[in-house]
């Protein structure tokens, strides 16, 4: 199993498929200027697969999320899924995307064995959507929506950023679209990943703004760190349920204790944290012919290695080296 010195247990394995991404979120990324990784600098399908196998069979790992940049643009993302879903014992399968190009690939990604979806979007005014994301895809986002729900990768969970002077206006509006469409939404406050380094803790919208909003037009009752377990996301019963609604408040109520994560680039390192400084390849051994043995002794001495917290509760803390799409949501 992967285990760190503070006796977590890694079982949840977020994938990053690729470092691009079609849209160039305010919070993620540059308009441009991004030095995008090599092709032979990425893991191959077969690669991904291997250690898939290695993460499920010998480490413990019973979810795997595909994640990017943007997964879907992942040319051989439906056979990997196929393959993944085809593992003894088999993970459950899930997909973090932005939802441009669902609305053709939900059905065939159903049907090799993913089994559900978190969709980003942060707004429901094109105008919005396009001056946080630089393009004019809403349209497109809110059929990849209906198209996950219509293949059945559900629950739908529909993830959202709060942007001062753009958007932090809209948490009340939002939820109500979600619980009338049956989507889960959550929250997520901006986290210190942008590549141009603009993030500031005093200008973020916090859980507790969030919240606050969401209270002048909702009844929100909270579900409790029982039902919680692992999961980032803190949820609450909306109006009494059966709606939920969750915050991932990784800036100001952290959640590392309880984490079960561990994290492979799109080029093959092991990430203990998303704000990680360090990474442990596994690529190259895996390219140098290493069986899967060592590879599986790598990547638990990379966990053990785990420190305690993120260090976002940290005023001082210092932005990773490289932007979000490098290294997975």
């Amino acid at each position: 199993m992967l285990i760190d010195t503070y006796g977590r247990v890694a079982t949840d394995l977020r994938v990053s498929l690729t470092d691009r991404c079609n849209l160039r979120c305010t919070y993620c990324m540059p308009e441009e200027g991004l030095q995008w990784l090599a092709k032979p600098d990425l893991l191959t399908d077969d690669e991904i697969v291997r250690l898939l196998g290695i993460a499920v069979r010998d480490l413990g790992v019973n979810e795997v999320r595909f994640t990017g940049g943007e997964p879907l643009l992942r040319p051989g993302l439906v056979g990997i899924v196929e393959r993944c879903a085809a593992l003894d014992p088999r993970p459950k399968m899930s997909l973090t995307t932005n939802g441009i190009g669902l609305q053709r690939t939900a059905r065939a990604l159903k049907d090799a064995g993913l089994d559900r979806v978190n969709i980003s979007l942060d707004t429901l005014r094109p105008d919005v959507f396009q001056a946080l994301t630089r393009r004019k895809r809403h349209d497109d986002v809110l059929k990849g929506l209906e198209a996950a729900r219509t293949a059945g990768l559900t629950p739908v969970k529909v993830n959202a950023v709060l942007m001062p002077g753009l958007n932090d206006d809209e948490a009340p509006e939002l939820l109500a679209w979600a619980v009338d469409h049956g989507y889960e939404l959550r929250f997520i406050e901006q986290m210190p990943l942008d590549a141009q380094h603009g993030w500031k803790r005093d200008g973020m919208i916090t859980a507790g703004d969030i919240l606050a909003s969401l209270r002048t037009r909702f009844e929100l009752t909270p579900e409790g760190d029982e039902a919680r377990g692992s999961a980032p996301a803190e949820r609450w019963l909306v109006d009494g349920g059966p709606a939920r609604v969750g915050v991932i408040a990784s800036v100001t109520r952290p959640f590392c204790r309880a984490c079960d994560r561990t994290r492979l680039t799109a080029d093959g390192q092991v990430r203990t944290c998303l704000f990680a400084r360090e990474e442990s390849d596994l690529r190259g051994p895996l390219r140098d012919g290493a069986p899967d043995e060592e590879i599986a002794r790598l990547w638990k001495l990379a966990m053990w290695g785990k420190k305690a917290g993120s260090g976002l509760d940290d005023p001082s803390f210092l932005q990773p080296d490289r932007p979000m799409s490098a290294i997975g949501g």
